[in-house]
């Protein structure tokens, strides 16, 4: 007898997207189908030759679809027998699907599909039939199936589905991959079903032996309307953590657990494979109406109920790893490998023990030597991690991937828990407020002690720690844009701030006609101003032991003056403020800075006042610098004396202070500062 063909009716377009999904979810689909039709075993052939994987096959011993429901099945989308109940015809199994379109998914794996199908007809009592069903998605209305004939009664009922002309190699369907996957999706009702096997060639799915802990959590109900139309649906979540190595998904899932979608999860568990099962019947509805995959949009009430499970999720495991850690930590301390004896006695060393822990933990989870390690090389080993934490984030760094090489994967995986954690930050906060704290200190010790700034030189000393990214002693606003260059240069980098309408055709001088050299020059834009205006501050440094007098007045004046006379910047929005900075002033020095009707200080202001020239001490200097600092310094209770801060200065700027304070640094204390 001839093949009987039909046409599916439904919109081609329709039937396009319904035979399109990814390879695991397609192959899903497959395996449901078989499950809903009471099958105990399914099993998924790959079949490849030396070249390309060729067909893909997915065998049941189900109750197969008799003859004359076929057309039923196939001939329209929502035809599904499923439609008529929610249990399964023999075993009353809950059903997966109702619409009839899990079989349409074999196509999205190739171009055709088949299926044989065994049955029993006379209502599953009488003999054993088979026929085939096939189907191309180059005419996807089209479907042709064959008469039915007796079989042998050995094979028993079922429905083997063949894909062939596949698309791709599909790597993530190779068993080493697609066992874990699919034991993520099918993790439910294995365990509710257990008389239910699936295997991917001889490897058969048990999520069980691959679970590591199974944990079921209440949720608030969905709340859908509003008034008396409002509608509540209960709300569930299982949470699976797996033993092996996985990637992480969140399935949003029916009332009864099975997957209906499956979305990456919107935050972080770092060092946790899991799965997530967001369960409710509000997610069935979605489904049935076909309108899941655009409940963002339309169903704000899911997203919330999402975010709501996302933080039940970071709440378990970060509870998990708090037991665990302390567990650990107190182990270490028993065996005096724990790098700190005492309790932390600021914010400051909180936070730092606080990603001491973090990254210790996660060291010893992730390096398999670290635990049977010596109780010596492991206590070395903290010791390391503690001051690489305590120096900073790049030093950090380094120790992880040049010293204990963890590999890429772990090192991302630690600085998103670094970051989620946000200690890291607090700390480099914390420790730059420190540093510039005893910064400050140690050069107030160097500046005034009397045996120390009379061998401080000006431009290969005092000047070039300053310009060693500590400009912020003038100002938290001010960027080093220009570091010992001529005023030519000044003008140049002035030139790039305001674009390349100014033309620098020659060497600025001064009045007295030679090239002049600025020690320091930082630049800011003033955001409170208009658009294009900006400001620049230009420091003359003098050395400790030079009082600034006539000369030195004169000197920063004629800076000031040769900007103000050159013709490329007279009618340009800039504000210019020139400072001369040293320990003291002389007697003429101290009039002029105290002149009627001016800030003390400024010693010039041009009409328009764009231009300002000022003398400052260098106490006046840092005294303000300490100030601005010190809320963040009592909040921290961070104490910087003096003996500290020069031995952080020696160390940190060796280079710069080889013959000023080579010996008893602990001895030199500042004097007071005469302003």
């Amino acid at each position: 007898m001839a093949d009987a063909h039909f046409r599916v009716q439904v919109e081609k377009d329709h039937l396009k997207k319904l035979a399109s999904a990814d390879a695991i979810k397609a192959l899903s689909e497959l395996i449901w189908n078989s499950v809903d039709a009471d099958a105990t075993r399914v099993d998924i052939e790959i079949e490849n030759d030396d070249i390309s994987m060729r067909s893909i096959t997915v065998r049941d011993n189900g109750h197969g679809i008799p003859h004359e429901e076929i057309k039923q099945l196939f001939g329209s989308i929502g035809g599904s027998w499923k439609r008529h109940g929610s249990r399964s015809r023999g075993k009353k199994r809950i059903l997966h699907g109702k619409e009839g379109k899990g079989r349409l998914k074999a196509l999205a794996l190739g171009r055709s599909a088949e299926w044989i199908v065994r049955y029993r007809d006379e209502d599953g009592k009488g003999k054993l039939l088979g026929y085939k069903v096939s189907l191309l998605r180059d005419d996807l209305v089209d479907v042709r199936v064959t008469e039915p004939e007796e079989a042998d009664p050995a094979l028993g009922t079922g429905v083997e589905v063949k894909v062939a002309e596949l698309d791709k190699n599909y790597r993530s369907l190779e068993p080493e991959r697609s066992v874990q996957s699919l034991s993520e999706v099918f993790a439910l009702y294995l365990t509710d079903y257990k008389e239910v096997s699936i295997f991917v060639e001889t490897d058969k799915l048990d999520p069980n032996k691959a679970i590591k802990e199974k944990v079921s959590i209440d949720l608030d109900p969905i709340i859908e309307g509003e008034g008396d139309n409002a509608k509540a649906y209960p709300v569930s979540l299982d949470l699976i953590e797996w033993k092996t190595s996985t990637e992480r998904w969140f399935f949003l899932c029916g009332q009864h657990g099975f997957p209906f979608q499956r979305v990456k999860p919107r935050f972080h568990a770092p060092g946790h494979q899991f799965s997530a099962y967001l369960k409710s019947s509000f997610i069935d509805e979605l489904q049935e109406r076909g309108e899941l995959e655009l409940a963002e949009m339309i169903a704000p009430a899911l997203s919330e109920a999402q975010d709501a499970a996302a933080e039940v999720i970071k709440r378990h495991f970060e509870n998990k790893d708090a037991e665990a850690a302390q567990t650990e930590i107190q182990q270490w301390k028993e065996e005096e490998v724990y790098p700190y004896r005492i309790e932390p006695q600021s914010p400051v060393e909180e936070a730092e023990r606080k990603v001491f822990d973090i990254v210790a933990l996660n060291v010893n989870k992730h390096l398999p030597d670290f635990k049977i390690q010596s109780s010596k090389s492991r206590a070395f080993q903290m010791r390391m991690l503690r001051q690489a934490i305590e120096k900073g984030p790049d030093e950090l760094q380094h120790i992880l991937t040049e010293v204990l090489e963890l590999p890429p994967k772990t090192q991302k995986e630690m600085s998103k828990l670094l970051e989620e954690a946000d200690l890291a930050n607090v700390i480099s906060a914390a420790r730059l407020v420190s540093d510039r704290l005893r910064f400050a200190t140690g050069l107030e010790a160097l500046i005034f002690h009397p045996d120390t700034k009379k061998h401080l030189k000006e431009r290969s000393q005092l000047h070039r720690l300053i310009a060693e990214n500590n400009t912020w002693i003038f100002g938290e606003e001010f960027n080093l844009t220009v570091d010992d260059q001529s005023l030519t240069e000044v003008l140049r980098k002035h030139q790039k701030i305001i674009g390349k309408d100014t033309v620098i055709d020659r060497p600025v001088t001064r009045v007295d006609g030679k090239v002049g050299i600025v020690d320091l020059m930082l630049s800011r834009a003033l955001p409170q101003r208009r658009e294009g205006e900006c400001e620049h501050l230009i420091v003359e440094l003098k050395r400790p032991s030079c009082k600034i007098g006539s000369a030195e007045i004169n000197q920063i004046e004629d800076y000031a003056f040769a900007v103000i006379e050159d013709e490329r910047f007279r009618h340009l929005n800039t504000r210019w403020s020139f400072w001369v900075v040293s320990n003291e002033l002389d007697a003429s020095a101290k009039r002029k800075t105290r002149q009627l009707n001016c800030p003390p200080g400024r010693i010039y202001a041009s009409d328009d006042g764009m231009v300002e020239v000022w003398v400052k001490s260098w106490a006046e200097v840092l005294d303000a610098c300490k100030s601005r600092m010190k809320f963040v310094q009592d909040k921290l209770n961070a104490n910087v004396d003096t003996d500290s801060a020069l031995k952080y200065l020696k160390k940190t700027y060796e280079k710069h202070l080889v013959g000023v304070a080579e010996e008893h640094a602990e001895e030199l204390e500042p004097e007071v500062a005469e302003n």
